[in-house]
This record gives structure tokens, C-alpha cells and sequence, in this order.
């Protein structure tokens, strides 16, 4: 699925669809600095009736957070630099009891998800727009 995101409010439409579209736990976000992915992930968890504060876990690595599905665990591996580092967080628990993982810069990860299934999506900032793919 593709999407163009010109407003702050198509982002709504865009955390509608996904969540209907929705058939694994696992959804890996993938998009340079600033594009877009904690704002999405915001729109998201409102759509799935959280009421906490939705922010980076740039430095906490995970945020955690109480839906009406479950729970869903917030990532951003961006400052991890190899797999161990990974495992040391307790990924797979996380993993094992979530509604949804989001998985921001999964790149150090991505091998290890092999036949697990997951969606992706891909944010592009164009400096205009913002491109999304969804699978």
C-alpha cells in the first residue's frame, strides 16, 4: 500500500488503514531522521485507545504502552550497534507478549526476524510530502 502524507492530518487515515490492515505483531518502521515514524506511531496508539504520552524512546530504547488490544512496545534501535545489544534488552520476551512490537531503525535486527512474520513500513521525506509503503 502507498500513501502521501501532505498535512499533519493524513496521518489519521494512514493509523486507520494500518490498524485495519494489521495481521502480525511485529511492525518495523524504516525512515531517516525526522521523517516521520514517532508521529505516526502517536497517531497510531491513540487509534488503539491509548491515553499515555506518546514519545521517541531514543534513549530508553523501549516505551511501553497500555492499549484497549494489549500492549504494544515501542522501539528505536538506532544506538545499538550489534545484535547482542539486541538480545540484551530481552527482545524476544517483548515479542512473546505483545499486542504490537514497533520497531524504529531495525536494520541491526532485521536478519534475526527471519521466518517471523511482520509489516514494514517506509517513510520517505521528499521535502514537500512524506511517501509511505506498507506491507
Amino acid at each position: 500500500m502507498q500513501f502521501t502524507i501532505q498535512h499533519m492530518e493524513d496521518w489519521q487515515n494512514i493509523a486507520e488503514t494500518v490498524i485495519s490492515k494489521l495481521e502480525h505483531n511485529i511492525l518495523l518502521l524504516k525512515g531517516n531522521l525526522g521523517a516521520g515514524k514517532t508521529t505516526f506511531t502517536q497517531f497510531l496508539l491513540k487509534n488503539l485507545g491509548s491515553t499515555d504520552e506518546v514519545n521517541s524512546p531514543t534513549y530508553s530504547i523501549v516505551n511501553e504502552y497500555s492499549t484497549s488490544k494489549g500492549k504494544v512496545y515501542h522501539f528505536d534501535l538506532y544506538r545499538l550497534k550489534n545484535i547482542d545489544e539486541v538480545y540484551d534488552i530481552g527482545m524476544e520476551e517483548y515479542l512473546d507478549h505483545s499486542f504490537l512490537c514497533i520497531i524504529e531503525w531495525p536494520e541491526v535486527y532485521e536478519e534475526d526476524l527471519y521466518g517471523l512474520k511482520y509489516h514494514e513500513m517506509s517513510i520517505i521525506n521528499t521535502g514537500e510530502n512524506r511517501e509511505i509503503s506498507f506491507e
